[in-house]
């Protein structure tokens, strides 16, 4: 999308997930295969913006090691953030999360609402914020986009997500399989709504997102996640929902305003609703016919990727290569 608008885009990562890409491949732009922790002032020189995302992304992946996550998704960022400045990098857009507002309970929550993290994840985008908004000056701007939980067809799509993860069990198991009691409220957002949030802040004037934050989706897509169960049931034939026989209630409960960015940023104009989010991933899962052992699996699930890097030897306790097995080009 950045490449249509007519930036040039270059990327950073240390490819943990190379291996776990989703139907017909991902974008080639140039791409410095680098771990957040070890860049350079020398990788930012030129660039007029960062957008950063890395990190351990989600919940349970932050709770396999909260140390690690500290030192990845608050130390990296924070020290990535100061190398941009010192490189000279106007706009530093943090990918940061609705994660933060964490046990925020029935009421609707603002950009100013008390942030309330109930996990490692959370705390961490809570604590870049905070220590981001402190490097702000003339020259360097910061800006802090709240996703709230994404969902939608990616090149690298996540099964962990609450919309891709109910219509994956509907197709596969015939069940919207419901792991909480369904009552917890969750905003969500496609991923290419987040994308637009990301190029609307990128091309916004300065003095309209310094130093701000922005809860990124829209009032009408916050969803109790019965709700959401109700859409898979009516997109999917033939579905049964069923309630996990352990389900209770989610302390993760959380409605987010975001008015403020519809009336900051007009230009960001999001697209996707759950219903047309979930017809397009039943789409996407009938046509590589998809299995409940692949998504349930090490392929397509964050954490038991990660178990399994660290279980064969590929990666070591930090979460950093030891070896790389070569990737197959093919598409399946």
């Amino acid at each position: 999308m950045l490449l249509a608008k007519g930036h040039e885009v270059v990327g950073l990562d240390s490819d943990l997930f190379e291996r776990s890409t989703f139907g017909e491949g991902i974008q080639d732009i140039p791409e410095l295969i680098k771990d957040v922790r070890d860049v350079e002032i020398s990788d930012l020189e030129g660039f007029d913006a960062v957008f950063h995302l890395a990190g351990l992304s989600n919940d349970p992946l932050g709770n396999l090691n909260p140390d690690l996550t500290s030192e990845i998704n608050h130390l990296a960022s924070v020290h990535l953030a100061k190398l941009a400045k010192e490189a000279g990098v106007a706009r530093y857009v943090f990918s940061s999360s609705c994660s933060n507002y964490g046990a925020g309970g029935e009421d609707w929550l603002t950009e100013e609402s008390q942030f309330n993290p109930v996990t490692p994840y959370g705390i961490s985008k809570v604590r870049v914020e905070q220590d981001v908004t402190q490097l702000a000056d003339d020259n360097f701007s910061p800006v802090f986009l709240r996703n709230a939980t994404a969902y939608g067809v990616s090149p690298r799509l996540r099964f962990d997500l609450v919309l891709n993860n109910l219509v994956a069990w509907a197709l596969t198991t015939g069940r919207v399989y419901i792991k909480s009691d369904g009552t917890p409220w969750r905003p969500i957002v496609h991923i290419e709504d987040i994308s637009r949030a990301f190029i609307a802040v990128l091309e916004a004037p300065r003095d309209l997102v310094h130093n701000q934050a922005f809860n990124v989706g829209r009032n009408e897509d916050n969803y109790q996640i019965r709700e959401l169960a109700d859409i898979v049931q009516e997109t999917v034939p033939g579905c049964q929902i069923e309630y996990a026989k352990d389900a209770g209630p989610d302390k993760r409960c959380y409605r987010v305003d975001c008015s403020k960015i519809a009336q900051t940023l007009p230009e960001f104009q999001p697209q996707w609703n759950a219903r047309k989010g979930a017809q397009e991933l039943y789409a996407a899962y009938q046509k590589v016919g998809l299995t409940l052992e692949e998504f349930e699996g090490p392929k397509y699930q964050r954490i038991a990727h990660i178990q399994q890097l660290l279980s064969t030897g590929q990666l070591d306790e930090n979460l950093r290569w030891r070896t790389k097995a070569p990737v197959s080009t093919t598409v399946s």
